[in-house]
């Protein structure tokens, strides 16, 4: 279908089409402007080889009405499906925001607050429609439009239903294929637990940057699906919490049987973990022994989403890493010079004992091997009296670990000696650099601090700007490509849009049109319009301006200018036309509640605040008058549209 087919085309004989927004592999999707409600709408146009197809259409109509009665903030509002003998489309309402697909390619991989914020979003949607008895199909990043304020909706509802049916394993599908489950690649039965899978095929993508299953052709892709098997979450980005990991793999588990039953029940999950980012979901085999089908005296070990991801395909656990390795022989190491320790201390105590006190009087003791214990878990030294003196990032020991002492592992010293230690830190920290925040909201771009986890302190600052729009970052410090330290403060610079220059309106009333928009252009008012109006002043003088001359406003200000069309041309004298008295049946919008209508002919009100109760479709009316008259329509003192009423030509 040629993209500019339907461009300046008016649809129902209200929505004119004004341009292409986004082309998909079964529709087209325009920016329109509805003419009856003046507001702009998206229309999404079905291509011409799904239009003759006829039980293509029967389907889509079917759907597509079905799913306009659903209602949710996270889902893109259906206003109306319509067909006509060459075209097939729904009417939405307009986006303004980019697509979670094209958020993800803009950010690369999100931390997971980010990921919990649009993944509890969509399973509220995902929770509505199921309620309904409508499953999605096509849950995928492309389906899912993120919004300025942070918030997301999903759509194509209603579509996919009706394109499973005809789906087929093309190039056409490789978005899809990518987040269809398991039973949908092989053609099995579908409900919400599909659409549950997927979403936790998504939260994977945003979590690890990259989807679980991937290949060359859309037929591998799906027999990955088939096959199952996806590496934990973790072991791609190590920052992933527990819980959540546990909540995507259960979601993308192979069996549905195995995953969430509802939507709901994904979104308690989820919940839990928002209130507690700490919290571990027990294992199947605890929620068995809670529910009493496995007696708790029989042995089950405790294995993590890892662990049992890592498993190969004949059930054999894969061999441990290496660092579990080292630990165990770290482990056998200490053992033996602990024992060592100990042995050295038993002659040097029988030594004592045989010969009497080597320092006279003073109670001797020997300073234990500290060094790779965890200092929040030592216990009383008889004699000595640990002390933490510091702490330092060491790569070697882990988090909390010993990793020197004073004095030294088997020293004699007096009783009473303190042993001073330096705990370890960890690894280092990578280092991390300021990221180029420019353009996203200040909310947004708070959020993505935040999920670095270095405890920065954000601080907002409003500045003018000519190249962002009000609301979005226009500089950081430290700017891009600085290093961040832990817990430093972040300054965000938020657009307050342009500078405001205010000048003084010139009087431009009785010049030419063409002097007077210079007039104005000159002292800096350059956003100028103009409209035409009957006037008796010669053709193209302004008659009047929208903001008076000397009024002290911004130079970015809208200036209308009233622009004479000329005196109307002199005409032959003709007999007046004979009043008609006719019944004129004014037709009102469908409603579910009591409405007041009211009728202005000119300034004389016909009718005023009428009821009109639920079911009602018009009000007949007796009208007198002649030639086309012109009524304006008012709902609950609200303008709805004009309506022009024949009565007939001068001899009738």
């Amino acid at each position: 279908m040629d993209k500019d087919k339907y461009i300046g085309k008016m649809l129902d004989g209200r929505y004119e089409i004004l341009e292409v927004i986004g082309v998909g592999g079964m529709a087209v999707v325009y920016k329109a402007r509805c003419h009856r409600l003046n507001r702009l709408v998206a229309i999404k146009i079905l291509k011409d080889e799904y239009s003759k197809d006829e039980e293509f259409r029967r389907r889509f109509q079917a759907e597509s009405q079905a799913v306009a009665m659903l209602s949710h903030p996270n889902i893109v509002s259906v206003y109306d499906v319509s067909s006509s003998d060459d075209t097939d489309h729904i009417i939405m309402e307009l986006i303004d925001g980019i697509s979670l697909k094209q958020y993800m390619e803009k950010k690369g991989v999100l931390n997971w607050k980010e990921t919990l914020h649009f993944a509890m979003q969509i399973a509220k949607a995902l929770e509505h429609a199921h309620s309904r008895g409508i499953v999605h199909r096509d849950i995928k990043p492309h389906n899912v439009m993120v919004l300025k304020n942070g918030s997301v909706k999903v759509a194509d509802f209603g579509i996919a239903q009706v394109t499973s049916a005809t789906n087929t394993m093309t190039k056409e599908a490789l978005g899809s294929v990518h987040y269809i489950s398991p039973e949908q690649a092989k053609g099995g039965r579908v409900d919400c637990r599909s659409d549950i899978y997927s979403l936790g095929i998504v939260m994977y993508e945003m979590i690890t940057g990259r989807v679980p299953y991937d290949g060359d052709t859309p037929v591998s892709v799906a027999i990955a699906h088939i096959n199952g098997g996806a590496e934990a979450p973790s072991l791609l980005n190590p920052n992933t919490p527990k819980g959540l990991e546990q909540i995507i793999m259960k979601a993308i588990s192979l069996s549905p049987k195995d995953r969430y039953p509802s939507a709901t029940a994904m979104l308690y999950d989820m919940d839990e973990f928002r209130k507690d980012p700490e919290k571990v979901f027990p294992t199947a085999n605890e929620e068995a022994v809670e529910a009493g089908q496995v007696p708790e005296h029989l042995p089950h070990r405790e294995q993590s989403i890892a662990q049992r991801t890592a498993q190969d395909r004949s059930g054999k656990p894969k061999p441990k890493p290496r660092d579990e390795e080292d630990r165990g022989r770290g482990a056998t190491i200490a053992i033996v010079s602990c024992a060592v320790v100990a042995a050295i201390a038993v002659i040097i105590f029988l030594v004592i004992m045989a010969q009497g006190s080597l320092f006279g009087d003073a109670k001797m003791v020997t300073v234990p091997n500290l060094i790779g214990q965890y200092y929040e878990e030592l216990g009383q030294f008889e004699g000595i009296r640990v002390v933490r003196q510091s702490s330092e990032h060491n790569a070697e020991y882990a988090k909390g670990q010993i990793i020197d002492q004073s004095p030294d592992p088997d020293q004699e010293v007096v009783e009473g000696t303190k042993v001073f230690v330096i705990v370890s830190l960890g690894a280092d920290l990578p280092e991390k650099t300021m990221e180029d925040l420019t353009g996203y909201t200040a909310d947004e771009a708070e959020l993505f601090l935040e999920g670095l986890d270095m405890g920065l302190t954000v601080k907002r600052y409003s500045v003018n700007s000519d190249t962002q729009p009000v609301g979005a970052v226009v500089r950081t410090e430290p700017a891009q490509g600085q290093v961040l330290r832990q817990g430093q403060t972040v300054g965000l610079y938020v657009s307050t849009g342009p500078a405001v220059e205010t000048k003084r309106v010139p009087r431009v009333v009785g010049q030419n049109v063409t002097t007077a928009i210079q007039s104005l252009d000159v002292v800096g008012f350059k956003n100028v319009e103009t409209r035409e109006v009957e006037s008796d002043e010669p053709k193209g003088t302004v008659v009047e301006q929208s903001i008076s001359g000397g009024t002290l406003v911004d130079v970015n200000q809208k200036i209308v200018l009233s622009v004479s069309l000329g005196p109307e041309e002199p005409s032959e004298p003709t007999e007046p036309d004979q009043e008609v008295t006719l019944e004129y049946l004014f037709q009102i919008p469908a409603h579910d509640q009591t409405v007041l209508l009211s009728i202005l002919w000119g300034e004389v009100w016909l009718v005023e605040d009428v009821p009109m109760e639920p079911g009602v479709e018009g009000y007949t009316l007796q009208l007198t008058g002649t030639g086309v008259q012109s009524y304006d329509i008012y709902i609950d003192g609200a303008y709805l549209q004009t309506v022009s009423v024949e009565f007939g030509t001068h001899g009738e």
